[in-house]
């Protein structure tokens, strides 16, 4: 807890020191497509990530948006200007003889340690916006959230529920922990979209959607089934992606503050349907969510308890 304080202490720090222009952390505003507009899923053409709709994805978008183009801006400018210089200056027409020397100390040692310099500006609030995705909200700890650059942080409250995705071969299963009650799901295909989920994307729609209210903490537990093999769980607009490996239970969160459907894949080369394996994560009002979690607890029948939610 400490070394993640501190990652994201100093990250948040050197941020604030190197994104010049505010305007960079609120880029994802002009840039991105509404919620609306995209579905949760990224569409063609478009070049920006997926819109944030958690705090873990509010910091990655102003991480990205802020110092690592900033400092990719500037690292392109500067390679260009010496390659200028060098087309102009060095050719063999402006230099019939060339010099003869082969080394320059100051030179080496620049090149050598700005580049460690810049890695480490980059991976100190990179660690920190890990330290967010891997650490459960407990109430008390602070997050970075949007407000990277500021040295703003968000509070989160404590997960108040806990949801386990088991990869399977190849498809996904969730279990509500404390409810005691699981279902499969699995990719549909076109022709099934067309009759049960009509305008749901191609590849990505599946049959049962993981439910989850808006406005809640949830502790999400990966793992893969123990004769199975390696996949990730991935949602963009979530902002997490962890591994699921066979024996092991790795942990992240989500806060979703906007209902919808949000998309994503299994993000680990798993074996020959790994591109059929995705992920759909349906956020509803906190009424809806008991209504349905209450229905599937009695019945186990997930079907049955879907159909209270309002339809699609």
């Amino acid at each position: 807890m400490v070394t993640g304080q501190f990652f994201r202490k100093m990250g948040a720090a050197i941020a604030a020191a190197t994104a010049l222009v505010p305007a960079a952390v609120s880029a994802q505003d002009a840039a991105v497509l509404t919620q609306n507009d995209a579905g949760g899923y990224a569409e063609p053409g478009q070049f920006h990530l997926q819109e944030s709709v958690t705090p873990i994805m509010d910091s990655i978008v102003a991480f990205h948006d802020g110092i690592l183009m900033w400092t990719i801006a500037l690292i392109v400018l500067f390679v260009l200007a010496l390659l200028v210089v060098i087309v102009v200056r060095f050719n063999a027409k402006a230099n019939p003889v060339p010099a003869r020397f082969t080394h320059n100390t100051l030179i080496e040692v620049i090149w050598t340690v700005v580049p460690i310099l810049i890695l480490v500006v980059i991976a100190i609030p990179s660690f920190g916006v890990l330290s967010d995705q891997m650490t459960v909200p407990d109430g008390e700890r602070k997050y970075l959230g949007a407000n990277i650059f500021s040295l703003g942080e968000v509070e989160v409250p404590e997960a108040t529920i806990t949801i386990k995705a088991s990869g399977e071969q190849w498809y996904w299963n969730y279990e509500y922990v404390d409810q005691g009650v699981a279902f499969d799901s699995n990719i549909l295909s076109e022709a099934e979209i067309a009759e049960f989920k009509p305008g749901q994307p191609r590849l990505l729609a599946v049959n049962n959607e993981l439910v989850v209210p808006v406005d809640t903490t949830v502790r999400l537990q990966v793992t893969s089934s123990p004769t199975g093999v390696i996949h990730a769980f991935a949602v963009p607009s979530f902002g997490i992606k962890v591994d699921a490996v066979p024996g092991r239970l790795n942990e992240t969160w989500f806060n979703a503050r906007e209902t919808g459907i949000y998309y994503g894949q299994c993000s680990e080369l798993c074996g020959k349907d790994h591109a059929y394996m995705p992920i759909a994560v349906r956020v509803v009002s906190a009424e809806e969510y008991e209504a349905f979690i209450t229905a599937f607890a009695e019945s186990r029948n997930y079907a049955e308890a879907a159909s209270l939610l309002p339809a699609l």
